[in-house]
């Protein structure tokens, strides 16, 4: 979301019909959020595992699941390789060969080390990259006109299945966090609580990058990273500061997908290492095909196959 494209992808084509559909997004999310972090505390789940034999269905179906998650993972890594090495090759004309040599050799360091302090990095990051877009939304109101009138009934269902397929693609590498924070959690009233929290930071995070994508006076489509194109139409103090956040944020994303996707092959060293290694390299040439064709490729894709299991989160009834 941080970096513009894909709340252009799903939402900003879509002009009024698109904020609805930011509205009818974070309210399914905050809906999702509420049944999964019931389940887990209702049934003891600990796992990723764990949740998906809750649902009761066969191994067949488990393992169908099981590879989306791994797939989603896996896309996620090379997708935010690519925006790493598309924004050097945006903001300094740097060739995006060389951002993303850079960003596969750390990549490569951090994963076959010690992750644990990244992830603490990236927990702090969250917060920041929240500030940084409301800041360049209110830097940037006078600007800002939001798309307001008539729209049609076509218009309208696109807009819809668009968000559903949003939040579908959100909702595969949202199930484990939430697990893990489930574990925190001690009263019923705070998971309504977090339902209805997220549904508000989402819903004002979404319009934020909404509202920045109306000041673009170019075709958005042309633009990797929108919201850093924003930015440099402001002063080159905030257009550093922001870039910064935004590497900073895709990196520790990027090394997130990556270990998620490699944490189970972490029982065998040599395999693990020889995994981490081809998966580097596949990365180097998947980034040529450009940040912005993956991300309108594959992120809609991921959000297609991932309707399956947000159909079964919200069919799951409640443990009586």
């Amino acid at each position: 979301m941080h970096h513009g494209q894909e709340i252009y992808l799903f939402f900003g084509k879509y002009q009024t019909a698109g904020i609805i559909g930011i509205f009818v997004s974070s309210v399914l999310m905050g809906i999702l959020i509420y049944k999964i972090l019931t389940m887990s505390k209702q049934e003891n789940i600990e796992n990723y595992e764990q949740f998906i034999n809750s649902f009761g269905v066969s191994k067949r179906v488990k393992n169908v699941i099981q590879i989306i998650m791994n797939l989603f993972l896996l896309i996620s890594f090379y997708v935010m390789i690519a925006g790493f090495s598309a924004y050097f090759s945006q903001e300094w004309q740097i060739p995006a060969s060389i951002g993303t040599g850079i960003i596969v050799l750390l990549c490569y360091k951090i994963l076959i080390g010690n992750i644990e302090t990244l992830m603490k990095v990236n927990t702090l990051l969250v917060p920041i990259l929240i500030l940084a877009i409301m800041l360049l939304t209110y830097q940037n109101q006078n600007a800002i006109t939001l798309p307001l009138y008539s729209v049609n009934q076509t218009t309208m269902i696109e807009a819809i299945t668009k968000a559903i397929i949003y939040t579908s693609y959100n909702s595969i590498v949202l199930i484990p966090m939430l697990l893990s924070l489930a574990k925190c959690i001690r009263k019923k009233i705070d998971i309504t609580a977090i339902a209805i929290v997220c549904i508000i930071i989402l819903t004002l995070l979404a319009l934020s990058v909404f509202a920045i994508l109306q000041t673009i006076d170019i075709d958005i489509s042309k633009i990797e990273l929108p919201t850093v194109y924003v930015a440099g139409q402001m002063n080159k103090s905030y257009q550093i500061l922001f870039g910064i956040v935004i590497l900073a944020s895709i990196y520790t994303s990027a090394i997130s997908a990556g270990y998620g996707f490699l944490e189970k092959y972490k029982v065998s060293k040599k395999q693990y290492k020889t995994k981490v290694i081809i998966m580097c390299a596949i990365a180097f040439f998947v980034s040529k095909i450009g940040f912005t064709t993956l991300v309108n490729l594959l992120y809609p894709i991921c959000g297609v196959l991932g309707l399956f299991q947000m159909i079964l989160i919200l069919k799951k009834n409640k443990k009586t």
